[in-house]
């Protein structure tokens, strides 16, 4: 059957109207004409296969990547970068509209769209290493990815001569292009570190939670700020777009300032914010990047700036101080209710939210906003041409 698509939904899979119900076509585009297979067909709506691409649309574009359409990421490859960030700003408008809430966001782009990412994921089964295929758990053995870091790129190369038979792979690397690798697997492997290093930076390697070569952290710096990141500590995959909100979030920290810091990680939004306010608390429930951060204040010579190992659900309760601002930038699950009500308790005059994920971002400031209204969006391009947003929301106190 033939479908003309008019626009994406929130995943960037092209919709249609099939027999009066929204039918959701991977792999299309806006203006796109295609001849479809419904592969399911469902009460309120239908998700279709293109099998021939009748008439193709004005605004696609071809991919640069060789394996765009079966690689479960980078939906938005088809369409030019500025139709990305276009796409990106508008869901995020009609999430908040749908909940009646009108947002002017503003949007900030990445500088370098493309080899970005310092960290990548990797599959590993039976000897393939790779991403996902799009909505399947087969694996697409890659050669490079193109959106990651090109030291990152150099290094998938050098794992596959590891042996590694199954297990998972994690490519972390910093702005100076040094490695760390992360594996996981019960197999018997082969390195040759000397080969190795005699191609990347290699700072270290970890099995299965133990140093196997070197150390098993990397030293990042932002914005004249040094962060060290453990194996498994959280950090932002972009840290030019990082750099950017960073930033932003100071912008909002005034010297009087004593600063909740929720989800604290290793401590880089802390560690923005004790560079120019009173006093921070930073919480997180990791205990590895408590370790970092704490170690990350003592390297930056910030001594205003405290870390508590705790669930931030429970933390609120036992904080007996005056917070004058809040900061969150919780996982995509967002924020819990229990928080949100300890939020409202304090009562600080702002919230800074930090989100990657704008439904949930939607669903918490509904919560708030009988005490607080929005005054500053913006929709920052971190994880450029997948259909992820980053957003950084400036909630302040109605009087």
């Amino acid at each position: 059957m033939q479908v003309v698509i008019d626009r994406f939904d929130d995943l960037g899979r092209g919709i249609g109207i099939v027999n009066n119900k929204v039918t959701f076509v991977p792999n299309t585009v806006p203006g796109d004409v295609v001849e479809i297979t419904l592969v399911k067909n469902l009460k309120k709506y239908n998700v279709g296969k293109v099998d021939k691409y009748i008439t193709l649309s004005e605004n696609r574009v071809k991919p640069m990547c060789q394996y765009f359409g079966t690689c479960g990421g980078c939906a938005l490859q088809s369409i030019s970068y500025k139709n990305t960030l276009n796409f990106k700003v508008n869901k995020v408008i009609n999430l908040f509209k749908k909940n009646k809430i009108d947002i002017t966001p503003e949007m900030i782009s990445n500088p370098h769209p493309y080899n970005y990412r310092n960290k990548i994921s990797l599959k590993v089964v039976d000897k393939i290493m790779g991403y996902y295929e799009s909505n399947t758990h087969n694996i697409i053995e890659i050669n490079e990815c193109i959106i990651a870091n090109t030291a990152i790129n150099k290094t998938i190369s050098l794992i596959k001569k590891f042996n590694i038979i199954n297990g998972n792979v994690i490519i972390r690397c910093n702005k100076n292009a040094e490695i760390l690798i992360i594996i996981e697997s019960n197999d018997e492997l082969y390195i040759d570190i000397n080969d190795i290093k005699r191609q990347i930076k290699l700072v270290g390697i970890v099995i299965n939670d133990k140093t196997y070569y070197g150390d098993n952290f990397l030293i990042e710096n932002i914005n004249d700020l040094f962060y060290k990141i453990t194996y498994n500590s959280f950090f932002q995959v972009n840290h030019y777009v990082a750099s950017t909100l960073f930033n932003l979030v100071s912008k909002y920290i005034k010297e009087k300032d004593i600063v909740l810091d929720l989800y604290s990680g290793v401590g880089t939004l802390s560690l923005v914010a004790a560079s120019k306010a009173h006093e921070v608390i930073g919480v997180e429930i990791v205990e590895n990047a408590v370790f970092n951060a704490m170690f990350n204040a003592r390297i930056n010579k910030i001594n205003n700036v405290k870390f508590l190992l705790n669930d931030s659900t429970k933390a609120i309760t036992k904080l007996n101080k005056k917070f004058t601002k809040v900061i969150v930038d919780p996982p995509r699950s967002g924020l819990t209710k229990v928080v949100i009500d300890n939020i409202l308790k304090i009562n600080p005059k702002e919230i800074i939210y930090v989100s990657c994920d704008p439904a949930t971002l939607v669903r918490d400031v509904l919560l708030l906003r009988d005490k607080y209204a929005i005054e500053k969006a913006y929709v920052l391009d971190m994880f450029s041409y997948s259909y992820h947003t980053e957003s950084l929301i400036i909630l302040r106190r109605l009087k």
